[in-house]
């Protein structure tokens, strides 16, 4: 129970961000080492301070795959308990297009590589899908699911310092 006297009682879960990257019938997607094992991930992370939504998700996005991308839509929000560390996940999830690729850039430390996989190959990693919120992301983006970024709003100042 939180009181007015004790703020840091009050329950957090981790913020995520996640991109639904598309060229045609691909999907971009992150082969990373998860607790000495391999797992396959949209391009995600979490939020940092004095970062907006949109700006982590195309953060993310360059530093695990070396794309740079332009966030064309909200598809989702996820709320999902990790099975990796038991904590509360809440991701929200952006449609993104592919603008350039920097194939010099080093990678987020875990990720092995980038790769671009047809929704039938993602569906067919089963078990080696960081979470469920991968291939519902994806099937939420092809039913149509699409939020305009207006709905995502930042009141953070622009260049706030910590």
């Amino acid at each position: 129970m939180t009181t007015p006297d004790n703020p840091s009682d009050v329950w957090r879960p981790h913020v995520t961000v996640a991109c639904v990257v598309t060229d045609r019938d691909r999907y971009l997607m992150v082969e990373e080492e998860v607790n000495g094992c391999v797992a396959y991930n949209q391009p995600a992370g979490h939020l940092d301070d004095h970062e907006s939504l949109l700006q982590a998700a195309v953060r993310e996005t360059r530093e695990e795959t070396g794309w740079t991308v332009a966030l064309t839509h909200l598809v989702g929000v996820h709320q999902w308990r990790s099975q990796e560390h038991g904590e509360v996940i809440v991701r929200f999830t952006f449609a993104a297009k592919p603008l350039n690729h920097d194939p010099q850039q080093a990678l987020d430390a875990g990720v092995r590589r980038a790769l671009w996989l047809t929704r039938q190959e993602i569906a067919a990693l089963g078990g080696r899908l960081r979470s469920p919120m991968v291939l519902l992301s994806i099937d939420e983006w092809l039913a149509g699911q699409r939020l305009p970024l207006s709905v995502v709003t930042s009141l953070m100042p622009e260049g706030a310092a910590p």
